[in-house]
């Protein structure tokens, strides 16, 4: 069968290859299964229950909840066929982004997960109140679900390809969210461009942690879903090393910090190795980092046997570590190291990082994962049926990434103004960011043009760019780059404080603590080093950093130096180290 609405995926994976464990998930620490069936009539029910209950085709539902969960799918299933609207809200959101999303939404009804998100929330008399979980005042999911009968009330509205699912609040760096409209043929397209270049098949099986109210883990559920895999998702994050041994996924997506965790794991197990043992785990590491097969071609000899020899040695334990099946992570949210990228292939494991936003539902490109179709450092090709162009090119090919295709949203939510000054005459999509084509068919994004500033020579700088070829080092996790109306840019940089201390370790300089660690004179030297090494081998001279300042403090969602899509707010850090900066320039 064929299918044209987000909903129609059940009967799909019923039709196809029918799952026992469609959708896994914890409830108080024991493992609750759903299968195909079940989940088709649960949604059912609910769909018609929430009609009893006095929703309307058109109605917007707010949903709120701390973790991804079969719950929050039957939910969000069960909207579309009741005709409801979506409004997915992040945990992370700050009061005031809330607010103004409850108000500009027009939102009466919620959905949530516990007694916590409800106080998040703050709904002030709610029309209708859903929970997961025992909530006063709250009609409780599981009830909702026991009933298999219902009374005498309206039949389920129909539904069209061109009924908006869902309205996802963007959470930018600056400003008040805007409302992203999505209909069914919007998301449809981009779940059918997405199954026509990932190796998912029926029987495999899936870990999922990130989010549900980002459209990105949203949209690889749904790609689940239709491809027939499980998905077993992960309460906590913390969790994660744990299950990924117990359920042996074939596949997750992840942001770029947890592929660098798992890499800083590899090192604090080496910690405690013998000398021996280390050189072994420290080769093994250089040799997958320097890994150039992963897109394809012949593998030279000499470098064959000392990869045969790393994965028998070292990374055979490493993907036991992560379960002992995993063949692909997806990433997205950031950018991705390329020398990481680098070594998960090395061990056999591809990672493949892609490119897009919430207002294209939301995949642009992607790295593919047959020989030839992967370059790191880029977010690959264009998906199917999406067309990608570069805005007006400077001389070395870069400019605004322009998008036109079936899954571009159909405008902002009660924003005319912000809709229109989205859209080129044309009707191409203005991304915000900017790029340029490399190796004649492979995206690669270059920084936000909004970030853009001019130093005081007249060039042009792109932070995010800049940024991400920092933090190609091993010992930078964050940084900050600025320089408007300035001689030359500068950083804010935070160290990775585990490559740090294993440094300092080996160095043998005595290690106290990051906020005494980052005033050390050597370990000043050894970022002094990191940065011209950097500046000299990937940056261009107006690009390269004059000058920088190592600091402890942690960047957060929890202290909103981070949006909840891990973008570092730049107003807000570059007033937090407004003394700092100044103090940069003032010492020429």
């Amino acid at each position: 069968m064929n299918f044209t609405r987000i909903f129609d995926i059940l009967e799909y994976q019923k039709t196809r290859f029918p799952r026992e464990e469609a959708l896994c998930g914890r409830t108080h620490g024991a493992w609750q299964k759903w299968s195909t069936d079940r989940l088709l009539t649960s949604t059912n029910i609910l769909a018609h229950k929430l009609l009893e209950l006095g929703i309307r085709k058109g109605d917007r539902i707010g949903i709120a909840a701390h973790k991804g969960s079969p719950e929050w799918l039957i939910c969000d299933l069960a909207f579309q066929k009741a005709g409801a609207i979506s409004v997915p809200i992040h945990a992370s959101s700050r009061k005031e982004e809330v607010e103004h999303i409850i108000q500009n939404a027009g939102i009466r009804h919620f959905v949530v997960s516990n007694e916590e998100m409800a106080q998040f929330l703050d709904a002030p008399n709610p029309d209708l109140l859903i929970s997961f979980e025992p909530l006063k005042g709250a009609q409780l999911l599981s009830d909702l679900l026991a009933e298999t009968t219902r009374a005498e009330g309206p039949d389920l509205p129909e539904i069209t390809p061109d009924d908006i699912v869902t309205i996802l609040y963007t959470s930018g760096t600056t400003g008040l969210p805007k409302g992203v409209v999505l209909t069914h043929k919007n998301l449809v397209s981009n779940l059918k461009a997405v199954l026509a270049i990932v190796p998912l098949d029926h029987g495999k099986t899936s870990v999922s942690f990130l989010p549900l109210s980002h459209v990105f883990e949203r949209m690889v559920l749904y790609v689940y879903l239709t491809a027939g895999v499980s998905t077993w998702f992960v309460d906590r994050l913390e969790e994660l090393p744990t299950i990924l041994k117990e359920v042996r996924p074939h596949f997750f997506t992840a942001v770029p910090r947890v592929i660098e965790r798992s890499y800083e794991r590899l090192h604090e197990q080496g910690a405690t190795y013998g000398l021996i043992r280390k050189k072994l785990l420290n080769w093994a590491l250089h040799l997958g980092e320097n890994y150039p097969y992963a897109g394809g071609g012949m593998i030279p000899f000499q470098y064959w046997i000392k990869l045969s020899f790393a994965r028998l040695l070292v990374y055979r334990q490493w993907k036991k570590a992560l379960g002992g099946r995993l063949e692909g992570i997806v990433v997205g949210a950031a950018a991705l190291q390329p020398r990481l990228g680098r070594l998960f292939s090395a061990a056999e494991i591809a990672v493949r990082e892609g490119y897009g936003l919430t207002e294209t539902s939301p995949v642009v490109s992607f790295n593919r994962f047959e020989p030839g179709g992967v370059h790191f450092g880029t977010v690959g090709m264009p998906v199917p049926g999406v067309e990608v162009q570069i805005d007006t090119p400077n001389e070395n090919g870069e400019g605004e990434v322009l998008v036109k295709g079936p899954n571009v949203m159909q405008g902002y939510w009660k924003n005319e103004e912000a809709t229109k000054a989205r859209f080129t005459a044309d009707g191409w999509l203005r991304t915000g960011d900017l790029g340029r084509i490399e190796h004649a068919r492979f995206l690669r994004i270059t920084g936000r043009q909004s970030e853009l500033f001019k130093t005081s020579t007249g060039k042009f700088v792109a932070p995010g760019f800049v940024e991400n070829h920092l933090k190609h080092s091993r010992f930078i996790e964050q940084c900050l780059v600025v320089g408007l109306n300035r001689p030359y840019p500068v950083a804010i940089i935070r160290p990775n404080f585990t490559e740090l201390e294993r440094w300092c370790k080996e160095s043998t300089i005595h290690w106290t603590a990051p906020e005494y660690m980052v005033m050390n004179p050597k370990v000043e030297d050894l970022f002094d080093a990191e940065v011209n090494r950097i500046n000299e081998s990937e940056l261009g001279t107006i690009e390269q950093i004059g000058k920088f300042i190592l600091t402890a403090d942690e960047w957060t969602m929890e202290n909103r130096l981070l949006t909840p899509t891990f973008k570092v707010r730049r107003k807000l850090l570059e007033a937090r180290y407004e003394t700092e900066i100044n103090k940069l320039y003032d010492t020429n």
